[in-house]
C-alpha cells in the first residue's frame, strides 16, 4: 500500500515553494505550479447577443415587443384557467383538508391546539395513573 501513496511521484505541493507578487511574471520553468504554455482554444472573433426565444423573423423592434406581450397574455390567459380549473375541481383528500385548515379562524385554530394540549395531558395522567405514581 505504500506504494501507491508515496510522494515520489506526485506533483509538490503548492504552497511549498515561495509566493510571488501578483501581477508578476510567470514562475521559470521546472518551479512548483509548472504553468503548461500549451495550445489554447482561440477566442471568438465577437461574441454574439443571441436572440430572445421566440422571435421567429419579426423584423423591427415594434414587433418583437408585439410578440412579447402577445406570449405574456397568451401565458396569463393559461395561467388563469388552470388555476380555475385546480379550483373548481375535486381537490382530493389532502386538497380539502387545506381548504378546511385554511377556512379557519384564529379562535377555531386556537380552540384545536388547546384540545390537542388537553388530550396530551390526560394521556399522560392515565398513563401515570396505570404506573401507581
Amino acid at each position: 500500500m505504500g506504494n501507491i501513496c508515496s510522494r515520489s511521484k506526485n506533483e509538490p505541493e503548492a504552497f511549498s515553494s515561495p509566493g510571488r507578487v501578483l501581477g508578476s511574471a510567470n514562475p521559470p520553468p521546472g518551479e512548483a505550479g509548472k504553468s503548461s504554455s500549451g495550445p489554447r482554444a482561440p477566442l471568438p472573433a465577437k461574441a454574439s447577443t443571441g436572440r430572445t426565444l421566440g422571435n421567429v423573423g419579426a423584423s423591427g423592434a415594434g414587433a418583437d415587443t408585439a410578440d412579447t406581450a402577445d406570449a405574456r397574455t397568451n401565458a396569463a390567459i393559461a395561467a388563469q384557467k388552470r388555476a380555475e380549473s385546480a379550483s373548481a375541481g375535486n381537490k382530493g383528500k389532502l386538497g380539502s383538508k387545506l381548504a378546511a385548515q385554511k377556512a379557519q379562524t384564529q379562535t377555531q385554530t386556537l380552540n384545536e391546539a388547546s384540545q390537542d394540549e388537553r388530550a396530551a395531558r390526560d394521556a399522560d395522567n392515565a398513563a401515570s395513573a396505570r404506573r401507581w405514581e
